[in-house]
């Protein structure tokens, strides 16, 4: 009895043993050659300055190409840009600004807003300037005009629209820019692509179509200014609803300057526009 008490005595005590622990087993083994020399502590002094003394110098400039080829494939978002450019620090706050200053005017972005009341009649003025209205309705006014002229000025005004829905498409699809309240589009803008922010697509074909009318229509001058007048206000309804920035309207208003421009310069004539049309209603006679 006495010698099993004396066996049992220190098993006891290792299971007490803090040092038995599973956490702890790696103390009691033996270090390894490879870890010893990496760890390295127990180096004198003398020995480690001797040691620095012996090695080699080296310098920067002549690292191994494999360390500068891979300094080089670093990509430029894991880089903190310490010292930044003017022109970085000015279009960030351009942007800023643009940001705050349509927040701001988006004043019937939703009807508890400062201008809610009068929401539904700046979305009729934005509609007036919707691309699936005006190309409907261009189509209608062509399939009941006689005169030669007004047929032709209808065909490039067709032209000229569908050049604008699908360049605006082309360029929202490319950019991608969310709006300032980033609503949902509707479902006109989804049939006329009109689905992001920049540029401004109302914005682009109300000026477009202003100056193409005023050019090719003969008006008094109080409707020559109420058409420029629209123009503009159409532009304004789509920051007013909450839909587009500051600058995408801005250069909405330069593309349809540029888009009439264009369609000015390659004007299809008045036999062109015979056979489109002859073309579209299918009557064309059969070739011999």
């Amino acid at each position: 009895m006495k010698m099993h008490a004396n066996q049992t005595r220190p098993r006891a005590r290792e299971r007490n043993n803090a040092l038995n622990r599973p956490e702890f087993i790696s103390l009691n083994q033996p270090l390894k050659i490879g870890s010893a020399e990496a760890r390295g502590t127990a180096r004198r002094p003398s020995q480690r300055h001797q040691q620095s003394q012996n090695q080699p110098v080296i310098n920067p400039q002549q690292e191994s190409p494999e360390n500068n080829k891979e300094r080089k494939e670093l990509p430029e978002e894991d880089c903190m840009q310490l010292n930044p450019s003017f022109k970085g620090i000015a279009m960030n706050s351009l942007l800023a600004i643009d940001i705050c200053m349509s927040k701001r005017l988006g004043v019937c972005a939703h009807t508890t807003s400062s201008w809610g009341s009068v929401r539904s009649m700046v979305k009729l003025l934005a509609l007036t300037g919707h691309g699936i209205p005006w190309i409907f309705g261009t189509i209608v006014c062509l399939t009941r005009s006689n005169t030669l002229a007004g047929q032709e000025v209808l065909v490039n005004l067709l032209l000229a629209l569908l050049l604008d829905v699908m360049t605006v498409a082309g360029m929202q699809k490319l950019v991608k820019r969310k709006g300032p309240w980033e609503m949902a589009p509707s479902f006109l803008d989804y049939l006329a692509m009109d689905i992001y922010s920049f540029p401004a697509a109302h914005a682009s074909r109300a000026v477009m179509v202003s100056k193409f009318l005023l050019a090719h229509l003969v008006l008094a001058v109080p409707l020559r200014i109420l058409l420029v007048l629209w123009a503009v206000l159409v532009g304004m309804s789509r920051v007013f609803l909450g839909r587009h920035h500051l600058t995408d309207v801005g250069c909405g208003f330069a593309l349809g300057f540029l888009h009439y421009s264009l369609v000015e310069m390659v004007w299809l004539s008045s036999n062109t526009c015979q056979t489109l049309i002859s073309i579209g209603a299918f009557n064309w006679s059969p070739l011999y």
